[in-house]
């Protein structure tokens, strides 16, 4: 066996290792993969900064103070907005729910018990006085276990401050990536550098059209759904609109959350299949826009994944991690593809394809 068989065998080990201990500390290393993530999206604009003359440690620091400050702006304005949509969903709550009630079968009415609604009543009141009794049980049950959890294990305390210390990761994780890039690049051989640095370049190119442009287009799609929602008259609009938008990370799953609400919204509210129908028909003139106007001007067409690939990739992520699965399951696929499509260009300059 050849050294560099050996040293590709010895390297594969330790990755394995390495995966192995991740996995199995997954609390530990959340906080710093979440901080790579970051790193990952805020890096151009330190870079930009620093082309430009500043020292990298300022152009850090002003990134931080402006993403800062974009955030505590958006949740003041997400506070305020939900503040008053809650004012009138509280005026509104009686008549939702004497509507819902008569929508209710006779038969399933009759079975709950609650054939008039001074029953439904006395029944949502019992619940509510139970729930508060489960709620306060589970909650001693909740400290107990904490309890015990802080005082037997160190994990416990160390994925918790894990997350508190995020913010310093991505500070060190800024400062020294030129230094990373360079470490790396270092400890691969001349001969594969350039292929290395190919392939590199096309997964920076697929991760930064995904990444940043789902983001972009998160926030594009949350304030067009909540200004058609908005004037269409539903309440909560811009709770449902922002959700629906958020949850678009993961796709399909916005749309249908955005959907199902707000068309439930409307029907307590007007009473008619008219708002309902609008709801929808805004959802769905957003989602031809996104499709046909808004992704391939912000992410473009460099992800390359055909819908039932990016289905599958979503089903499976799910299952095997759960939802941040499913928030991963398109990137990683994406970067995946890159690699299939060389491991396929090499298939097709084999002698065995040529048939020579």
């Amino acid at each position: 066996m050849t050294s560099e068989k050996k040293f590709l065998i010895i390297a594969m080990l330790f990755a394995l290792v390495a995966l192995t201990v991740i996995f199995l500390s997954g609390t530990v290393f959340l906080p710093v993969f979440i901080a790579l993530i970051l790193t990952y999206i805020l890096n151009p604009l330190v870079a930009k900064l620093t082309e430009r003359g500043m020292n990298r440690t300022l152009a850090i620091i002003l990134v931080f103070l402006v993403l800062v400050l974009l955030a505590t702006l958006a949740i003041l304005f997400f506070i305020v907005s939900i503040k008053g949509e809650l004012g009138s969903i509280e005026i509104n709550l009686p008549e939702y729910a004497n509507r819902l009630y008569n929508y209710i079968p006779a038969g399933v009415k009759a079975y709950l018990d609650i054939e008039t609604s001074e029953k439904a009543y006395q029944h949502l009141t019992t619940a509510l006085e139970r729930l508060r009794g489960i709620s306060f049980s589970l909650f001693k049950e909740t400290f107990a276990v904490v309890t015990r959890a802080f005082s037997s294990t160190l994990a416990f305390v160390l994925s918790i401050l894990g997350y508190f210390i995020t913010p310093i990761y991505l500070f060190y994780f800024l400062q020294d990536m030129p230094e990373l890039k360079t470490t790396l690049l270092n400890l691969v051989p001349e001969r594969y550098r350039p292929w290395f640095c190919q392939k590199a370049a096309e997964v920076d190119e697929v991760l930064s059209s995904f990444v940043r442009g789902q983001l972009m287009l998160c926030a594009i799609l949350a304030v067009l759904y909540s200004i058609g929602l908005y004037f269409i008259g539903i309440d909560l609009a811009i709770l449902i609109g922002t959700i629906s938008g958020l949850l678009f990370m993961i796709p399909y799953l916005g749309t249908l959350f955005g959907i199902v609400f707000s068309m439930l919204m409307a029907f307590l509210k007007f009473h008619d299949l008219l708002h309902p129908m609008l709801c929808l028909g805004w959802f769905m003139l957003v989602q031809a826009a996104e499709g046909g106007i808004i992704t391939p001007k912000i992410v473009g067409n460099k992800v390359g994944l055909h819908p039932v690939v990016t289905i599958l990739a979503l089903l499976m992520g799910g299952q095997w991690f759960g939802i941040f699965g499913m928030l991963l399951a398109v990137p990683v696929t994406a970067v995946l593809n890159v690699f299939f499509r060389s491991l396929l260009d090499y298939y097709r300059s084999t002698a065995y394809y040529k048939g020579a």
